[in-house]
């Protein structure tokens, strides 16, 4: 009798065990990916300071590429792009783009679609610290394609970089004014500042994009209202430039 007594009590606790690991292995498959909550902040894996890929290399293999798989990518990979676009890179605030007088008027968001461990959304980067600020949730690639004249590959990247800025931080020291000798218009050479600093940035990013194996494409035919509308930009921020970011 006590012989089947301590039997039983063995196949009870073996089956119990059985079911709380598989109880256990289900919850562990069916995790959700975290979702970031509006004005959240998260922050971003540290960004690798050297590649396999020297430079001379990222500028013979840099292409406008607007074709890409539908396959995510990583948060480390997201880290890289937005850390080359704007990072820090000197203690007292130097970034990996020249500004004029360091007055930084750049803006960077991240229209999130189809990355791992992100929930879809719209972030703004925030440099000091490396960390994202979730300023809208949903996937807004769709929405921000139409608003870039239907071009497909802003629907099809995985992430979207969208940059802006605050042409006031530069031209507020910058304020000589340049005359276009052709239109005769007149604008503070600030301007021309900011329009340089954003190509310097965007260039970074095509770079970054091919040590990472990544394709990108810089769109500039876009509706400023909608665009402006879609990332829910403050009032002083003005988009310049739209860069879909996919594996190829």
């Amino acid at each position: 009798m006590k012989r089947r007594l301590t039997a039983l009590v063995i196949g009870v606790a073996i089956i119990s065990g059985i079911g709380f690991a598989i109880f256990a292995s289900q919850n562990e498959r069916e995790e959700p990916i975290p979702v970031a909550e509006h004005n959240a902040e998260i922050k971003l894996p540290e960004p690798v300071k050297d590649s396999d890929t020297s430079i001379e290399e990222a500028l013979l293999e840099r292409r406008s590429i607007r074709r890409y798989k539908d396959d995510p990518l990583t948060l480390a990979e997201v880290s890289q792009l937005l850390w080359a676009a704007q990072g820090i890179t000197a203690h007292w605030g130097g970034r990996t783009a020249p500004s004029a007088g360091a007055t930084y008027p750049l803006e960077v968001y991240v229209v999130v679609g189809n990355v791992c461990d992100l929930s879809e959304g719209i972030y703004k980067y925030k440099p000091h610290g490396h960390k994202l600020e979730m300023v809208a949730e949903g996937d807004k690639r769709a929405e921000l394609c139409d608003a870039a004249l239907g071009q497909r590959c802003v629907r099809d990247g995985a992430i979207v970089i969208v940059f802006s800025a605050v042409y006031e931080r530069t031209t507020g020291r910058y304020k000589t004014p340049v005359r276009d000798e052709r239109t005769g218009a007149s604008y503070p050479r600030g301007v021309r500042y900011v329009h340089m600093e954003v190509g310097h940035a965007a260039q970074n990013v095509y770079l970054e994009a091919v040590s990472l194996n990544l394709g990108t494409v810089v769109v500039g035919a876009f509706s400023d209202g909608e665009v402006k509308k879609i990332i829910n930009m403050p009032e002083e921020e003005r988009p310049l430039y739209i860069m879909p970011v996919g594996r190829v």
